[in-house]
């Protein structure tokens, strides 16, 4: 088999491919990209992958290229993952890289082939792509990705459920034949449907995330203006079973390559289908989700006097979530942005996205532990809860401060601890 696009989805996908037993070969246009993989070097950070892609490489049982033709001659099912951002200046998707790789793709392909959709797409682009589809002689298949960055790896090979948007059966036997391993061992729910049903299933499940996550942080802005704590709310609403806990902790929300673009690409999508009415509540999804950021900025000007001007901040953080090294759309980064601009002086460290950080803003000022990120600091902000910061105890990072203060975007850490330990403590949605 082959898989188009070598990015976060497309390199994660060949690797567990090739861990189940199947002959891969990956495609990009990116040849330093292509080079490091074929070298077995993951670009990017995700727990797990790197050794299951080394071992692969290493045993001949995925490969890379930068020849579609090639990839097409080679296999008889092929995945197209590439990416679907969001268009500049604009709420809806990109899909040029999609269409870009099924043009490409099929002109190559073996008759009787299947061609694989697994990125994010606006409804209706699998009905638009199939007759170029047909006419190479193959058969199109519409197969969402899951996966939560941090945990890739098992979400693919030990998925919580496989949906398969199918015209006919030669594209479901395929589906079938490549997962077979996995709905061996697993029994994991398969979901067999239509084209729009199967491109739904992706933004309709990240909207209900998403909303979930502005839910409980509305409730957040609420419990500020009340006295009442979000974390105790959280729990007690939480233990409802029609509700559950998960993606129901207030803090920075939501941020990362995929729930930001996809809720704005589905409101855009249904404006162009005319019924935008449908989804107007996402806006309100996104305008709270926005609103966190602001008040982390106004929660370090109200510790800092009233004003950021001159005053040091730690951030600890970048990455838009613990596990990862994805800073797109990052709350964390959003905010130490802001605060800089504020007139603060900032130092910043996350243990797996400082590259990334620079690389967006050399403006900035890194930090080579978290400890040297608090040195002198009036004020620390915590806004990505790696492990490694929630370790770290208030006297270790109390020796090194200048004034102990402290904001805790995420509501990881316990205020009575930190308190006790002598430090003004403050949280989103907590007294």
């Amino acid at each position: 088999m082959s898989v188009i696009g070598t990015g976060y989805l497309g390199a994660t996908h060949a690797a567990a491919m090739a861990e189940l037993g199947h002959e891969v070969v990956g495609v990009d246009v990116d040849e330093a990209k292509i080079e490091r993989l074929s070298k077995g070097e993951v670009p990017f950070f995700e727990p797990g992958l790197p050794e299951l892609l080394s071992k692969h490489v290493a045993s001949g049982a995925l490969r890379f290229t930068t020849s579609t033709a090639e990839a097409a001659q080679f296999g008889d099912i092929h995945f197209v993952c590439v990416g679907t951002p969001q268009r500049k200046g604009e709420f809806a998707a990109d899909v040029s890289f999609v269409d870009a790789a099924f043009a490409e793709v099929t002109q190559h392909v073996r008759p009787g082939s299947v061609v694989v959709g697994k990125s994010t797409v606006p409804s209706g682009t699998a009905a638009r792509l199939q007759p170029l589809v047909e006419a190479a002689g193959a058969e199109l298949v519409w197969n969402p990705e899951f996966l939560r960055e941090g945990f890739a790896v098992k979400d693919t090979l030990h998925p919580d459920r496989v949906v398969v948007g199918v015209s006919g059966d030669i594209g479901l036997a395929a589906i079938n034949e490549a997962y077979a391993p996995i709905f061996e061992t697993d029994n994991t729910p398969v979901i067999v449907t239509d084209f729009a049903t199967a491109e739904l299933v992706k933004v309709a499940a990240n909207s209900f995330l998403a909303t979930k996550i502005s839910f409980i942080n509305a409730m957040a802005e609420i419990c500020e203006v009340t006295g009442a704590d979000v974390v105790q709310l959280s729990d007690a609403i939480g233990k409802d079973a029609r509700i559950g806990h998960r993606f129901l902790h207030a803090g920075l929300g939501f941020g990362g390559g995929c729930l930001p673009k996809d809720i704005r690409a589905f409101m855009a999508r249904a404006g162009e289908l005319g019924v935008d009415q449908a989804l107007t509540f996402l806006k309100s999804v996104d305008d709270i989700n926005m609103r966190r950021r602001a008040r982390m900025v106004d929660l370090a000007r109200e510790v800092c006097g009233g004003s950021l001007a001159g005053q040091r901040v730690a951030v600890l953080g970048a990455a838009f979530k613990p596990n990862s090294d994805d800073v797109r759309d990052s709350p964390a980064l959003d905010v130490a942005v802001s605060v800089q601009k504020a007139g603060a002086a900032v130092r910043l460290y996350d243990p797996e996205a400082m590259n990334n950080c620079r690389a967006l803003h050399p403006q900035l000022a890194y930090a080579d532990s978290a400890l040297e990120a608090c040195r002198d600091a009036d004020v620390v902000l915590h806004l990505t809860e790696w492990q490694e910061f929630r370790d770290l105890g208030p006297d270790e990072i109390g020796a090194v401060v200048k004034t102990k203060n402290i904001l805790d975007g995420r509501n990881a850490l316990d205020p009575e601890l930190w308190r006790a330990a002598g430090w003004h403590f403050r949280a989103l949605g907590r007294r």
